[in-house]
Protein backbone atom coordinates (compact mmCIF):
# COMPACT_ATOMS: atom_id res chain seq x y z
CA UNK A 1 0.00 0.00 0.00
CA UNK A 2 2.90 2.17 0.92
CA UNK A 3 4.23 2.14 -2.76
CA UNK A 4 1.28 3.23 -4.02
CA UNK A 5 1.43 6.57 -1.95
CA UNK A 6 4.66 7.05 -2.85
CA UNK A 7 4.17 6.39 -6.76
CA UNK A 8 1.21 8.37 -6.83
CA UNK A 9 3.16 11.35 -5.31
CA UNK A 10 5.72 10.81 -7.41
CA UNK A 11 3.40 10.93 -10.56
CA UNK A 12 1.39 14.02 -9.29
CA UNK A 13 4.62 15.90 -8.51
CA UNK A 14 5.72 14.94 -11.83
CA UNK A 15 2.27 16.37 -14.09
CA UNK A 16 3.00 19.81 -11.55
CA UNK A 17 6.08 20.19 -12.98
CA UNK A 18 5.25 19.60 -16.49
CA UNK A 19 2.17 21.23 -15.91
CA UNK A 20 4.16 24.69 -14.29
CA UNK A 21 6.51 24.93 -17.45
CA UNK A 22 3.75 24.56 -19.87
CA UNK A 23 2.75 27.42 -18.53
CA UNK A 24 5.50 29.51 -18.70
CA UNK A 25 5.93 28.41 -22.39
CA UNK A 26 2.13 29.54 -22.80
CA UNK A 27 3.10 33.22 -20.84
CA UNK A 28 6.26 33.36 -23.16
CA UNK A 29 4.17 33.16 -25.74
CA UNK A 30 1.38 35.70 -25.11
CA UNK A 31 3.96 38.15 -24.35
CA UNK A 32 5.47 37.85 -28.01
CA UNK A 33 8.64 39.77 -26.44
CA UNK A 34 11.30 36.51 -28.39
CA UNK A 35 11.57 36.21 -32.21
CA UNK A 36 9.86 33.69 -34.03
CA UNK A 37 12.23 31.18 -34.16
CA UNK A 38 12.18 30.58 -30.35
CA UNK A 39 8.45 31.23 -30.53
CA UNK A 40 8.24 27.75 -32.95
CA UNK A 41 10.51 26.00 -30.56
CA UNK A 42 8.60 26.98 -27.51
CA UNK A 43 5.16 25.66 -29.76
CA UNK A 44 6.75 22.39 -29.94
CA UNK A 45 7.94 22.07 -26.57
CA UNK A 46 4.91 22.84 -25.67
CA UNK A 47 3.26 19.76 -27.79
CA UNK A 48 6.33 17.52 -26.55
CA UNK A 49 5.12 18.81 -22.99
CA UNK A 50 1.55 17.91 -22.95
CA UNK A 51 2.15 14.22 -24.75
CA UNK A 52 4.70 13.76 -21.73
CA UNK A 53 1.94 14.72 -19.36
CA UNK A 54 -0.28 12.27 -21.14
CA UNK A 55 2.21 8.61 -21.03
CA UNK A 56 3.06 9.81 -16.79
CA UNK A 57 -0.91 9.45 -16.40
CA UNK A 58 -0.80 6.22 -18.79
CA UNK A 59 1.88 4.91 -17.17
CA UNK A 60 0.27 5.16 -13.69
CA UNK A 61 -2.53 3.60 -14.90
CA UNK A 62 -1.20 1.28 -16.50
CA UNK A 63 1.17 0.35 -13.10
CA UNK A 64 -1.66 0.95 -10.77
CA UNK A 65 -3.88 -1.60 -12.50
CA UNK A 66 -1.45 -4.37 -13.53
CA UNK A 67 -0.80 -5.57 -9.58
Amino acid sequence: MQQYIGFTMQTIGEIFIAFTVLKVHQRVLKEHRIDNSVLKIIKLEQLIGIFGIIFIVLGYVVTITAE
